[in-house]
């Protein structure tokens, strides 16, 4: 069955359809914000320590989706406030976090009586099971995002590039670095089903980097990764369905390899110059 037929006819396609979109657009929005401020090892360490929220909410017969809710948002701004504090550096902050959080969730999947049966879609993804529910939850971060930075994307660049410029322009920077944790931490749960745990962190990142590869300016970078990320995600989907492989494993295949082609190019336009400069 063709495709686009089949989105028509089946609706747990249509939900995957939506979900790849308004993922592509929340990935993109804050991927932007963690590679500028470079806090991919921070995103990390939120995406997997949620998994010790998902393994308690299994244990305690609650919907997972509450748990890893609950835990990233708590890692995120814990991760914060013991950087900012400056007690402890962030990247060590960002791997107990990380080694915690996950081996909180081991324990706890463990000690569940019977089989958890949706953990791979939780560590792997499945965009097949987006739910309605999913949808609307990734439609409101989506449009709570985008009138964020609308808003306030000068201060949030200030913060991301330096954060003791910002200070001098007067922006609270504490404010922002917190709520734009709280951004990553949503970000990460509402996106699990789609791609995973282990494949978020390259959805975060790797739309971003395209993008910064060709242009520098942080708007511009914000509304292409969006792009980039949405077409990557609707392309990783019609690739699944027509290869019967998981969608979120084809997204960033495919977003990895758009990435290899943009940074060989400049290095192949070289050699080509240098070829014609110097002629045998």
């Amino acid at each position: 069955m063709d495709f686009f037929n089949a989105i028509l006819e089946y609706g747990f396609l249509r939900n995957a359809l939506w979900a790849a979109v308004l993922s592509g657009v929340v990935c993109g929005i804050v991927g932007t914000y963690i590679v500028a401020r470079r806090m991919v090892f921070l995103s990390g360490g939120i995406t997997h320590a949620s998994f010790g929220g998902i393994g308690i909410a299994y244990y305690l017969g609650y919907d997972p989706v509450w748990g890893a809710l609950i835990f990233a948002i708590l890692s995120s701004l814990g991760i914060e406030w013991g950087a900012g504090r400056g007690k402890i550096r962030e990247d060590s902050v960002v791997g107990i976090v990380w080694s915690v959080g996950m081996a909180v969730g081991i324990i706890f999947v463990y000690l569940t009586p019977g089989y958890a049966p949706n953990l791979m879609s939780f560590l792997f993804g499945n965009i097949l099971t987006v739910t309605v529910r999913d949808i609307w939850a990734l439609a409101v971060l989506a449009v709570v995002l985008t009138l964020v930075a609308t808003v306030w994307w000068r201060q949030i660049m200030y913060v991301a590039f330096d954060g003791d410029f910002a200070r001098s322009r007067g922006v609270p920077v504490g404010a922002v670095s917190y709520i734009m944790a709280v951004f990553i931490a949503l970000a990460v749960v509402f996106c699990i089903r789609s791609v995973g745990i282990i494949l978020l962190i390259s959805l975060l990142t790797v739309p971003a980097v395209i993008v910064n590869s060709l242009t520098r300016s942080f708007g511009r970078i914000t509304v292409w990764a969006v792009i980039v990320a949405v077409i990557g995600n609707v392309i990783g989907l019609y690739i699944s369905y027509v290869l019967d492989i998981p969608a979120g494993a084809a997204t960033i295949f495919l977003l990895a390899l758009a990435l290899v082609i943009i940074k060989l190019l400049p290095l192949c336009s070289r050699k080509k110059l240098c070829r014609s400069e110097n002629p045998r």
